[in-house]
């Protein structure tokens, strides 16, 4: 069902047929959602497959990153308890439940911001330790984007992607990955370039070890967006997504390793560290701050 296809063939989706989804779909998205409730770092994420009004759903329009949704009824709308890699997590989730609904011929559009107070939080009982970071509408795609859909799609830059050089890199931030060095890693990391990011800001940037296959991932941080949303940081997740698309290829390609936390990972200038994968490694326990989590290998 996750799958590199699935990956390539997701796009952000703003106008949507105006017919009820069909029964099957929505039992297939809701069984995704029930199993799909704890990311890498742990953290526990909860989702559900909600029906807005009317009324709901303009009042959406005014909380969002877009406000040009039109047609869809149904949202998946989440919640995660606050905490350390919180946002990581519920990224990384929601890109999963994304990419089981493009899976299904459904489409999908990021609303990320704070739902705190919205009537998709008050539906799924958000409760006071948790926040509402970001929620997608999904339904059908109309068969011909609408000229609003386009517009919006070109201000947001939809259809570029910064260059694999800006990108990845080999030993230290300043020397590019050569595709061919990355080797059968190549093709996750292409899969985190295409990934879907806020205000397409690509935040991941990734440095390969230059002796073993380990990929240390950092953060590149745009001003102004940790105020913005307050308690929701967009940009972490941005990189949950990217942890998302990266192993969702080597789980396809087979290829073994595990998430971890490698102290202390090469400092990078102007760059915040945030995991790293190791390739090769079955089973693997990791302290993350207080925490001892445990990792297995996703191949």
């Amino acid at each position: 069902m996750l799958t590199v296809d699935t990956i390539k063939k997701r796009v952000s989706c703003r106008t949507y047929k105006s017919g009820p989804m069909k029964e099957s779909d929505q039992q297939k998205l809701r069984g995704f959602l029930l199993t799909n409730v704890r990311g890498p770092f742990e953290t526990r994420v909860r989702f559900e497959l909600i029906d807005l009004s009317g009324k709901e759903r303009e009042e959406i329009k005014t909380l969002g990153t877009y406000g040009f949704i039109k047609g869809a009824r149904m949202f998946i709308v989440g919640a995660v308890a606050k905490g350390n890699w919180a946002m990581e997590d519920y990224g990384y989730c929601m890109e999963k439940n994304i990419l089981a609904a493009t899976h299904l011929g459904l489409g999908t559009c990021w609303l990320g911001g704070t739902f705190n107070r919205s009537a998709s939080a008050s539906k799924i009982n958000k409760r006071d330790d948790e926040v509402v970071p970001a929620i997608t509408p999904v339904g059908y795609p109309q068969d011909r984007k609408s000229l609003m859909d386009t517009a919006v799609r070109f201000l947001a830059k939809s259809n570029t992607r910064k260059a694999w050089e800006e990108l990845f890199f080999l030993g230290d931030s300043k020397s590019f990955l050569p595709r061919n060095i990355a080797g059968a890693y190549a093709l996750p990391l292409e899969c985190v370039r295409i990934g879907p990011s806020a205000s397409n800001r690509q935040p991941w940037r990734i440095v390969k070890e230059t002796d073993r296959d380990v990929f240390h991932f950092y953060i590149s941080r745009a001003p102004g967006y940790a105020e913005k949303f307050l308690d929701v940081s967009l940009q972490d997740i941005d990189m949950g997504i990217a942890m998302c698309h990266f192993e969702v290829a080597l789980q396809e390609m087979n290829l073994k390793g595990s998430w971890q936390n490698v102290q202390p990972a090469p400092p990078q200038r102007g760059l915040e560290y945030i995991v790293s994968w190791v390739g090769g490694v079955n089973q693997s326990i990791v302290a993350f701050g207080e925490r001892t989590l445990h990792f297995f290998s996703k191949g």
